[in-house]
Protein backbone atom coordinates (compact mmCIF):
# COMPACT_ATOMS: atom_id res chain seq x y z
CA UNK A 1 0.00 0.00 0.00
CA UNK A 2 1.40 3.26 -0.98
CA UNK A 3 2.61 4.96 1.81
CA UNK A 4 0.37 8.63 0.86
CA UNK A 5 -2.67 6.74 2.01
CA UNK A 6 -1.76 5.47 5.15
CA UNK A 7 -0.42 9.22 6.37
CA UNK A 8 -3.59 10.29 4.68
CA UNK A 9 -5.94 7.83 6.53
CA UNK A 10 -4.80 6.48 9.67
CA UNK A 11 -5.26 9.54 11.88
CA UNK A 12 -6.61 8.99 15.02
CA UNK A 13 -9.91 7.63 15.38
CA UNK A 14 -12.62 5.66 17.86
CA UNK A 15 -12.47 1.89 17.25
CA UNK A 16 -16.44 2.15 17.39
CA UNK A 17 -17.37 -0.48 19.39
CA UNK A 18 -20.28 1.98 20.71
CA UNK A 19 -22.04 5.12 19.53
CA UNK A 20 -21.80 7.77 20.91
CA UNK A 21 -18.57 6.92 21.83
CA UNK A 22 -17.76 6.94 26.15
CA UNK A 23 -15.96 10.13 25.55
CA UNK A 24 -19.15 12.35 24.82
CA UNK A 25 -21.53 10.46 27.43
CA UNK A 26 -22.44 12.84 30.32
CA UNK A 27 -23.12 12.97 34.08
CA UNK A 28 -27.19 13.70 33.12
CA UNK A 29 -27.28 9.83 33.30
CA UNK A 30 -27.65 8.86 36.73
CA UNK A 31 -28.75 6.32 38.72
CA UNK A 32 -32.34 7.45 38.64
CA UNK A 33 -32.48 7.75 34.81
CA UNK A 34 -30.93 3.83 34.93
CA UNK A 35 -33.58 2.45 36.94
CA UNK A 36 -36.36 3.78 34.89
CA UNK A 37 -34.56 1.99 31.90
CA UNK A 38 -34.15 -1.29 34.36
CA UNK A 39 -37.75 -1.34 34.57
CA UNK A 40 -38.62 -0.86 31.00
CA UNK A 41 -37.24 -4.49 30.03
CA UNK A 42 -39.93 -6.95 29.93
CA UNK A 43 -40.11 -10.54 28.07
CA UNK A 44 -39.71 -8.72 24.61
CA UNK A 45 -36.37 -8.31 25.62
CA UNK A 46 -32.89 -10.65 25.57
CA UNK A 47 -30.41 -9.72 28.18
CA UNK A 48 -26.53 -10.29 28.04
CA UNK A 49 -24.35 -9.10 31.49
CA UNK A 50 -20.83 -7.63 31.32
CA UNK A 51 -18.67 -8.58 34.65
CA UNK A 52 -15.93 -5.98 35.63
CA UNK A 53 -13.28 -7.46 37.78
CA UNK A 54 -10.44 -4.45 37.89
CA UNK A 55 -7.62 -6.32 39.48
CA UNK A 56 -4.33 -7.51 38.27
CA UNK A 57 -1.79 -9.18 39.54
CA UNK A 58 0.96 -7.82 37.80
CA UNK A 59 0.38 -4.54 35.49
CA UNK A 60 0.57 -4.88 32.01
CA UNK A 61 2.58 -1.78 30.78
CA UNK A 62 0.41 -2.01 27.22
CA UNK A 63 -3.09 -2.32 29.21
CA UNK A 64 -5.91 0.14 28.30
CA UNK A 65 -8.50 -1.40 30.65
CA UNK A 66 -9.57 0.34 34.26
CA UNK A 67 -7.76 -2.20 36.36
CA UNK A 68 -5.17 -1.81 39.15
CA UNK A 69 -2.79 -4.20 40.82
CA UNK A 70 -2.48 -6.25 44.02
CA UNK A 71 -0.68 -8.83 45.02
CA UNK A 72 -3.58 -9.49 48.35
CA UNK A 73 -7.01 -10.59 48.09
CA UNK A 74 -8.81 -8.83 50.59
CA UNK A 75 -9.65 -6.06 48.04
CA UNK A 76 -10.42 -8.41 45.39
CA UNK A 77 -13.44 -10.05 48.46
CA UNK A 78 -14.34 -7.06 49.20
CA UNK A 79 -14.99 -5.54 45.64
CA UNK A 80 -16.87 -9.46 44.81
CA UNK A 81 -19.17 -8.48 48.13
CA UNK A 82 -20.52 -5.28 46.00
CA UNK A 83 -20.70 -6.58 42.91
CA UNK A 84 -22.98 -9.27 44.41
CA UNK A 85 -25.27 -5.82 45.65
CA UNK A 86 -25.47 -4.63 42.62
CA UNK A 87 -26.01 -7.77 40.68
CA UNK A 88 -28.89 -7.72 43.18
CA UNK A 89 -30.20 -3.75 42.80
CA UNK A 90 -29.85 -4.25 38.84
CA UNK A 91 -31.79 -7.87 38.76
CA UNK A 92 -34.57 -7.07 41.17
CA UNK A 93 -35.27 -4.10 38.64
CA UNK A 94 -35.58 -5.90 35.95
CA UNK A 95 -38.56 -8.04 35.04
CA UNK A 96 -38.34 -11.95 35.39
CA UNK A 97 -39.81 -12.26 32.14
CA UNK A 98 -36.71 -10.68 30.52
CA UNK A 99 -33.82 -13.22 29.52
CA UNK A 100 -30.69 -13.37 29.92
CA UNK A 101 -28.76 -15.33 27.06
CA UNK A 102 -24.85 -14.30 27.75
CA UNK A 103 -22.75 -13.39 30.52
CA UNK A 104 -18.99 -12.16 29.61
CA UNK A 105 -16.43 -11.98 32.52
CA UNK A 106 -14.36 -8.94 31.91
CA UNK A 107 -11.01 -7.49 33.14
CA UNK A 108 -8.54 -6.96 34.53
CA UNK A 109 -7.89 -10.63 35.45
CA UNK A 110 -11.59 -12.39 36.23
CA UNK A 111 -9.08 -15.57 37.01
CA UNK A 112 -7.82 -14.09 39.88
CA UNK A 113 -10.74 -14.56 42.03
CA UNK A 114 -10.87 -17.31 43.92
CA UNK A 115 -13.37 -20.44 42.72
CA UNK A 116 -16.05 -19.78 45.73
CA UNK A 117 -15.61 -16.10 44.38
CA UNK A 118 -16.31 -17.40 40.88
CA UNK A 119 -19.44 -19.68 41.98
CA UNK A 120 -20.84 -17.53 44.47
CA UNK A 121 -21.01 -14.90 41.60
CA UNK A 122 -22.68 -16.80 39.51
CA UNK A 123 -25.35 -18.15 41.99
CA UNK A 124 -25.82 -14.42 42.35
CA UNK A 125 -26.19 -13.81 39.02
CA UNK A 126 -29.04 -16.50 38.91
CA UNK A 127 -30.99 -15.55 41.90
CA UNK A 128 -31.96 -12.31 40.72
CA UNK A 129 -32.19 -12.72 36.86
CA UNK A 130 -33.80 -15.31 34.51
CA UNK A 131 -31.29 -17.10 32.41
CA UNK A 132 -32.63 -18.81 29.21
CA UNK A 133 -31.34 -22.35 28.03
CA UNK A 134 -27.47 -22.69 27.47
CA UNK A 135 -26.30 -19.30 27.65
CA UNK A 136 -22.60 -18.19 26.39
CA UNK A 137 -20.47 -17.54 29.54
CA UNK A 138 -17.38 -16.49 28.13
CA UNK A 139 -14.04 -15.94 30.28
CA UNK A 140 -11.10 -13.47 30.25
CA UNK A 141 -8.14 -15.69 31.41
CA UNK A 142 -4.41 -14.88 32.42
CA UNK A 143 -2.55 -18.63 32.47
CA UNK A 144 -0.51 -17.14 35.41
CA UNK A 145 -3.55 -17.16 37.77
CA UNK A 146 -4.55 -20.61 36.98
CA UNK A 147 -5.08 -24.12 38.77
CA UNK A 148 -6.78 -27.29 38.99
CA UNK A 149 -9.44 -25.82 41.53
CA UNK A 150 -10.30 -22.58 39.38
CA UNK A 151 -10.17 -24.93 36.30
CA UNK A 152 -13.04 -26.93 37.90
CA UNK A 153 -14.96 -23.38 39.21
CA UNK A 154 -14.82 -22.01 35.92
CA UNK A 155 -16.47 -25.37 34.58
CA UNK A 156 -18.95 -25.55 37.40
CA UNK A 157 -20.33 -22.23 36.33
CA UNK A 158 -20.97 -23.43 32.92
CA UNK A 159 -17.82 -21.13 31.18
CA UNK A 160 -18.52 -22.25 27.15
CA UNK A 161 -15.53 -20.11 26.07
CA UNK A 162 -12.44 -19.03 27.19
CA UNK A 163 -10.74 -15.60 25.82
CA UNK A 164 -6.42 -16.02 26.45
CA UNK A 165 -4.40 -12.68 25.66
CA UNK A 166 -1.31 -13.59 24.33
CA UNK A 167 -0.22 -10.66 22.57
CA UNK A 168 3.58 -11.74 21.25
CA UNK A 169 5.65 -15.08 22.85
CA UNK A 170 8.76 -13.02 22.17
CA UNK A 171 11.13 -12.74 25.11
CA UNK A 172 12.17 -9.25 25.01
CA UNK A 173 8.89 -7.87 24.11
CA UNK A 174 7.24 -8.95 27.31
CA UNK A 175 10.00 -7.69 29.16
CA UNK A 176 8.91 -4.32 27.82
CA UNK A 177 5.44 -4.87 27.99
CA UNK A 178 5.70 -6.31 31.29
CA UNK A 179 3.58 -9.25 30.26
CA UNK A 180 5.85 -12.64 30.75
CA UNK A 181 3.46 -15.47 29.43
CA UNK A 182 5.26 -18.86 27.76
CA UNK A 183 3.65 -20.77 24.88
CA UNK A 184 3.93 -23.79 26.92
CA UNK A 185 1.21 -21.88 29.89
CA UNK A 186 -0.68 -21.38 27.48
CA UNK A 187 -0.33 -24.40 25.95
CA UNK A 188 -1.90 -26.15 29.54
CA UNK A 189 -4.84 -23.39 29.73
CA UNK A 190 -5.95 -24.08 26.01
CA UNK A 191 -5.62 -28.28 26.96
CA UNK A 192 -7.37 -27.87 30.45
CA UNK A 193 -10.90 -26.00 29.45
CA UNK A 194 -10.99 -28.23 26.49
CA UNK A 195 -10.60 -31.39 28.68
CA UNK A 196 -13.35 -29.62 30.71
CA UNK A 197 -15.99 -29.50 28.09
CA UNK A 198 -15.12 -25.74 26.59
CA UNK A 199 -16.06 -25.87 22.97
CA UNK A 200 -14.54 -22.64 21.83
CA UNK A 201 -11.52 -20.59 22.86
CA UNK A 202 -10.45 -17.33 21.71
CA UNK A 203 -6.80 -15.51 21.74
CA UNK A 204 -5.67 -12.17 21.13
CA UNK A 205 -2.31 -11.46 19.35
CA UNK A 206 -1.44 -7.64 19.29
CA UNK A 207 1.04 -5.64 16.53
CA UNK A 208 2.54 -2.52 17.02
CA UNK A 209 4.20 -3.69 20.08
CA UNK A 210 7.73 -2.58 21.24
CA UNK A 211 10.74 -4.36 19.54
CA UNK A 212 8.18 -6.45 17.91
CA UNK A 213 9.42 -7.45 14.55
CA UNK A 214 8.28 -9.13 11.58
CA UNK A 215 9.69 -12.21 12.66
CA UNK A 216 8.51 -12.31 16.07
CA UNK A 217 5.25 -11.46 14.83
CA UNK A 218 5.90 -14.76 12.90
CA UNK A 219 6.80 -16.77 15.09
CA UNK A 220 3.89 -15.87 17.84
CA UNK A 221 0.90 -16.66 15.14
CA UNK A 222 2.30 -19.81 14.07
CA UNK A 223 2.22 -20.79 17.59
CA UNK A 224 -0.76 -19.41 17.96
CA UNK A 225 -2.43 -21.32 15.05
CA UNK A 226 -1.05 -24.78 16.42
CA UNK A 227 -2.97 -24.28 19.46
CA UNK A 228 -6.42 -24.51 16.74
CA UNK A 229 -8.24 -21.77 18.72
CA UNK A 230 -11.00 -21.74 16.99
CA UNK A 231 -11.44 -17.69 16.97
CA UNK A 232 -8.24 -14.96 16.81
CA UNK A 233 -8.31 -11.58 18.00
CA UNK A 234 -5.84 -9.23 15.69
CA UNK A 235 -5.17 -5.97 17.50
CA UNK A 236 -3.56 -2.97 17.07
CA UNK A 237 -1.54 -1.91 19.79
CA UNK A 238 -2.85 1.84 21.51
CA UNK A 239 -0.74 3.71 22.81
CA UNK A 240 -2.11 6.04 24.76
CA UNK A 241 0.15 7.38 27.87
CA UNK A 242 -2.17 10.70 28.31
CA UNK A 243 -5.04 8.37 29.32
CA UNK A 244 -3.49 5.39 30.79
CA UNK A 245 -0.05 6.56 32.44
CA UNK A 246 1.89 3.20 32.98
CA UNK A 247 1.69 2.76 29.14
CA UNK A 248 4.66 5.61 29.40
CA UNK A 249 7.03 3.37 30.74
CA UNK A 250 7.52 1.82 27.30
CA UNK A 251 9.88 2.92 25.14
CA UNK A 252 8.25 5.14 22.77
CA UNK A 253 11.34 4.90 20.43
CA UNK A 254 10.98 1.20 20.31
CA UNK A 255 7.58 1.30 18.56
CA UNK A 256 7.24 0.39 14.83
CA UNK A 257 6.13 3.33 12.70
CA UNK A 258 2.48 3.36 11.06
CA UNK A 259 4.34 1.40 7.48
CA UNK A 260 6.03 -1.22 9.85
CA UNK A 261 2.22 -1.58 11.86
CA UNK A 262 0.63 -2.43 8.60
CA UNK A 263 3.36 -4.79 7.06
CA UNK A 264 2.79 -6.64 10.54
CA UNK A 265 -0.79 -6.15 10.58
CA UNK A 266 -0.84 -7.79 6.86
CA UNK A 267 1.54 -10.79 7.58
CA UNK A 268 -0.31 -11.88 10.52
CA UNK A 269 -3.47 -11.52 8.48
CA UNK A 270 -2.27 -13.12 5.67
CA UNK A 271 -0.86 -15.75 7.75
CA UNK A 272 -4.53 -16.35 9.55
CA UNK A 273 -6.24 -16.64 5.97
CA UNK A 274 -3.70 -19.29 4.75
CA UNK A 275 -4.05 -21.29 8.04
CA UNK A 276 -7.97 -21.67 6.93
CA UNK A 277 -9.60 -18.69 9.44
CA UNK A 278 -11.81 -16.28 7.95
CA UNK A 279 -11.39 -12.87 8.40
CA UNK A 280 -14.31 -11.23 10.58
CA UNK A 281 -14.27 -7.55 10.39
CA UNK A 282 -11.16 -5.18 10.98
CA UNK A 283 -9.13 -7.26 13.57
CA UNK A 284 -10.94 -10.85 13.97
CA UNK A 285 -10.53 -14.39 12.53
CA UNK A 286 -12.75 -17.84 12.78
CA UNK A 287 -12.81 -20.69 11.63
CA UNK A 288 -15.27 -21.40 8.99
CA UNK A 289 -17.55 -23.24 11.11
CA UNK A 290 -17.83 -20.90 13.83
CA UNK A 291 -20.79 -19.04 14.51
CA UNK A 292 -18.65 -15.43 14.01
CA UNK A 293 -17.81 -16.52 10.15
CA UNK A 294 -21.57 -17.86 9.77
CA UNK A 295 -22.66 -14.45 10.87
CA UNK A 296 -20.52 -12.77 8.60
CA UNK A 297 -21.75 -14.36 5.84
CA UNK A 298 -26.15 -14.33 6.85
CA UNK A 299 -25.46 -10.47 7.91
CA UNK A 300 -25.75 -11.38 11.44
CA UNK A 301 -22.08 -9.84 12.63
CA UNK A 302 -22.75 -7.66 15.76
CA UNK A 303 -19.84 -5.19 17.66
CA UNK A 304 -20.07 -3.98 21.25
CA UNK A 305 -17.62 -3.58 23.98
CA UNK A 306 -16.21 -6.63 23.72
CA UNK A 307 -15.72 -6.32 20.11
CA UNK A 308 -17.07 -8.84 17.04
CA UNK A 309 -19.98 -11.20 18.67
CA UNK A 310 -23.41 -12.91 17.32
CA UNK A 311 -24.50 -11.23 20.53
CA UNK A 312 -27.76 -10.08 19.50
CA UNK A 313 -29.71 -9.43 23.08
CA UNK A 314 -31.39 -5.71 23.17
CA UNK A 315 -29.89 -4.99 26.10
CA UNK A 316 -26.29 -4.92 27.58
CA UNK A 317 -25.75 -5.20 31.45
CA UNK A 318 -22.65 -3.75 32.70
CA UNK A 319 -21.81 -4.69 36.29
CA UNK A 320 -18.78 -3.59 38.38
CA UNK A 321 -16.80 -0.79 38.51
CA UNK A 322 -16.54 1.43 35.12
CA UNK A 323 -18.48 -1.33 33.22
CA UNK A 324 -20.65 0.38 30.35
CA UNK A 325 -24.39 -1.02 29.56
CA UNK A 326 -26.32 -0.40 26.51
CA UNK A 327 -30.36 -0.53 26.93
CA UNK A 328 -32.58 0.51 24.42
CA UNK A 329 -32.86 3.86 25.53
CA UNK A 330 -29.15 4.71 25.26
CA UNK A 331 -25.34 4.13 27.11
CA UNK A 332 -24.88 4.09 30.56
CA UNK A 333 -21.63 3.59 32.57
CA UNK A 334 -20.71 2.97 36.09
CA UNK A 335 -18.51 5.27 38.73
CA UNK A 336 -14.56 4.20 37.84
CA UNK A 337 -13.13 4.58 41.13
CA UNK A 338 -13.32 0.78 43.11
CA UNK A 339 -13.50 2.53 45.87
CA UNK A 340 -16.72 4.92 45.40
CA UNK A 341 -18.62 1.88 43.28
CA UNK A 342 -18.33 0.09 46.41
CA UNK A 343 -19.69 3.07 48.36
CA UNK A 344 -22.40 3.50 46.13
CA UNK A 345 -23.17 -0.37 45.76
CA UNK A 346 -23.62 -0.67 49.76
CA UNK A 347 -25.79 2.63 49.97
CA UNK A 348 -28.41 1.75 47.45
CA UNK A 349 -26.84 -0.59 44.74
CA UNK A 350 -26.94 1.24 41.60
CA UNK A 351 -23.73 2.81 40.65
CA UNK A 352 -24.26 4.60 37.25
CA UNK A 353 -22.64 8.26 37.17
CA UNK A 354 -22.90 8.77 33.09
CA UNK A 355 -24.03 8.04 30.16
CA UNK A 356 -26.13 9.04 26.57
CA UNK A 357 -29.68 8.36 25.80
CA UNK A 358 -29.83 7.88 21.98
CA UNK A 359 -31.51 10.67 19.40
CA UNK A 360 -33.04 9.34 16.47
CA UNK A 361 -30.47 10.86 14.69
CA UNK A 362 -27.80 8.63 17.16
CA UNK A 363 -29.58 5.74 16.10
CA UNK A 364 -29.43 6.07 12.49
CA UNK A 365 -25.56 6.84 12.66
CA UNK A 366 -24.90 3.87 15.03
CA UNK A 367 -26.97 1.27 13.03
CA UNK A 368 -24.73 2.96 9.83
CA UNK A 369 -21.20 2.31 11.57
CA UNK A 370 -22.10 -0.30 13.06
CA UNK A 371 -22.80 -2.00 9.13
CA UNK A 372 -19.58 -0.09 7.82
CA UNK A 373 -17.33 -1.60 10.62
CA UNK A 374 -18.76 -5.48 10.68
CA UNK A 375 -20.07 -5.71 6.73
CA UNK A 376 -17.40 -3.19 5.21
CA UNK A 377 -21.05 -1.73 3.12
CA UNK A 378 -24.20 0.11 3.82
CA UNK A 379 -27.33 -0.42 2.20
CA UNK A 380 -29.06 3.32 1.70
CA UNK A 381 -32.28 1.85 0.81
CA UNK A 382 -32.28 -0.44 4.01
CA UNK A 383 -31.45 2.55 6.10
CA UNK A 384 -34.12 4.75 4.86
CA UNK A 385 -36.55 1.52 4.89
CA UNK A 386 -35.75 0.95 8.84
CA UNK A 387 -35.36 4.94 9.78
CA UNK A 388 -37.50 6.94 7.32
CA UNK A 389 -36.60 10.68 6.98
CA UNK A 390 -33.89 10.42 9.64
CA UNK A 391 -31.82 8.12 7.40
CA UNK A 392 -31.74 11.28 4.93
CA UNK A 393 -28.90 12.86 7.16
CA UNK A 394 -26.33 10.03 6.99
CA UNK A 395 -27.34 8.71 3.20
CA UNK A 396 -26.43 12.32 1.61
CA UNK A 397 -23.03 12.44 3.55
CA UNK A 398 -22.13 8.67 2.11
CA UNK A 399 -23.16 10.09 -1.39
CA UNK A 400 -21.17 12.79 -1.11
CA UNK A 401 -17.98 10.78 0.45
CA UNK A 402 -18.60 8.48 -2.08
CA UNK A 403 -18.61 11.64 -4.94
CA UNK A 404 -15.55 13.36 -3.28
CA UNK A 405 -13.65 9.94 -2.82
CA UNK A 406 -10.32 10.16 -4.92
CA UNK A 407 -8.09 7.42 -3.99
CA UNK A 408 -10.43 4.25 -4.21
CA UNK A 409 -11.81 4.10 -0.59
CA UNK A 410 -15.01 3.26 -1.50
CA UNK A 411 -18.03 2.84 -4.34
CA UNK A 412 -20.92 3.48 -4.36
CA UNK A 413 -23.22 1.34 -6.54
CA UNK A 414 -26.90 1.80 -7.02
CA UNK A 415 -27.82 1.97 -3.14
CA UNK A 416 -25.07 -0.14 -1.79
CA UNK A 417 -22.03 2.51 -0.32
CA UNK A 418 -19.24 -0.27 0.22
CA UNK A 419 -15.79 -0.12 1.04
CA UNK A 420 -13.11 -1.13 -1.60
CA UNK A 421 -10.33 -3.65 -0.65
CA UNK A 422 -8.24 -0.65 -0.33
CA UNK A 423 -10.28 0.95 1.70
CA UNK A 424 -11.14 -1.90 4.29
CA UNK A 425 -7.79 -1.45 6.23
CA UNK A 426 -9.34 2.27 7.51
CA UNK A 427 -12.81 1.42 7.88
CA UNK A 428 -12.75 3.33 11.18
CA UNK A 429 -11.28 6.27 9.09
CA UNK A 430 -14.59 5.76 6.72
CA UNK A 431 -17.03 5.19 9.03
CA UNK A 432 -15.74 8.29 11.50
CA UNK A 433 -17.33 10.26 8.46
CA UNK A 434 -20.37 9.33 10.06
CA UNK A 435 -19.62 10.52 13.50
CA UNK A 436 -21.45 13.78 14.65
CA UNK A 437 -19.71 13.94 17.39
CA UNK A 438 -15.83 13.91 16.44
CA UNK A 439 -15.85 17.68 15.90
CA UNK A 440 -16.17 18.65 19.34
CA UNK A 441 -12.68 17.95 20.21
CA UNK A 442 -13.51 15.43 23.50
CA UNK A 443 -11.78 12.67 23.52
CA UNK A 444 -8.27 11.35 21.92
CA UNK A 445 -8.06 8.17 20.21
CA UNK A 446 -5.44 5.34 19.00
CA UNK A 447 -4.42 5.44 15.10
CA UNK A 448 -6.63 3.43 12.66
CA UNK A 449 -4.40 1.17 11.31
Amino acid sequence: MAGELLKKYSGAVPRYTSYPTAPHFHEGINSDVYAGWLGALDRTNRISLYLHIPYCDRLCWFCACHTKHTLKYEPIAAYVEALKREIAAVGDRVSPDAVVSAVHFGGGSPTMLRPEDMKGLMACLKEHFTFGIEPEISVEMDPNDLDDLRYDALAAIGMTRASLGVQDFDEKVQKTINRIQSFDQTRSVVQAVRARGVNSVNCDILYGLPYQTLDTLKRTVEQIVSLDPDRIALFGYAHVPWMKKHQSLIPEDALPGIEERYRQMSLAAGMLGAAGYQAIGIDHFAKPDDTLAKATIDGGLRRNFQGYTTDTADALIGLGASSIGKLPQGYVQNMVATGEYQRMAGEGGLCAVRGIALSDDDRVRAFAIERLMCDFSLDLAALKRAFGKTAHAVMAEAQLFAAGDRDGLVALDGDVFALSDAGKPFARTVAATFDSYLSNGRGRHSVAV
